[in-house]
This record gives C-alpha cells, structure tokens and sequence, in this order.
C-alpha cells in the first residue's frame, strides 16, 4: 500500500509541476520547481523504501537534491543537458545558490505530508 501512495503523490507531483509550469513564470515558477523536484525525489524514495521513515526520506532526498545542485559546478551536468533534455529536467545546467533553500522547503514540505500520511495509516 505505501509504494501505491508514493508512486501516486509522484505522479501528482509531477502534474503539479507541469501545471505551475505552463500557468505560472518568474520567480515563483522557478522556485516552486525546486521545491518539487525534492518532493518528487522524496516521493521516489518512499516508493523504494517504503518502510523508511519520514525524516529519513526528506532528508535522502534534499541529500540528492544538493548533489545535483553541487554537480552543477563541475560543467558536467551542462555539458549533459546541452545533448539530452532528459539530463536537462533531472541535472540541469547551472548552480544557483537559492535552489539549495527551496530543496529544503520542498523535504520539508513533503515530511511533514508523508508523516500525517503514516500517522492516518
């Protein structure tokens, strides 16, 4: 039952961020991109490890998410995202110092809803 709920609030997560995508721009648009993208990440881990617990997902997941941010300085992730939007919407391109804060919003966000989630289960 727990890889059910977490592959659904993936794919809502994702619908979630296709929506602010194509209905919203600038500043909220970017950072609510962040913050999504570790929920989904955080959504990805409770589907692998469904017996994890809160904290110990958000916190696998904003991990993740600073990697990728922290990758960014390299070039790799640049150079990887200039052949593949694939590697584009995962790496993306360029570091930016803010995502790293709206990573922490979205583990956040996203502990506090998989907690309640447990705590009705």
């Amino acid at each position: 039952m727990a890889r059910a709920v977490a592959a659904v609030a993936a794919a809502g997560t994702v619908g979630v961020g296709l929506a602010v995508r194509a209905g919203a721009d600038g500043a909220f648009a970017k950072y609510a991109g962040s913050a999504l993208y570790t929920v989904l990440l955080c959504a990805l881990v409770a589907f692998c490890a469904p017996r994890a617990r809160p904290l110990v997902v958000a916190a696998t997941a904003l991990g993740l998410s600073w990697a990728v941010e922290f990758a960014q300085l390299t070039g790799v992730p640049a150079e990887l995202s200039a052949h593949s939007t694939a590697a584009r919407l995962v790496l993306g391109s360029t570091f930016k110092a803010p995502d790293l804060f709206w990573y922490a919003v979205g583990a956040a966000a996203a502990c506090a809803v998989h907690a309640g989630v447990r705590r009705r289960a």
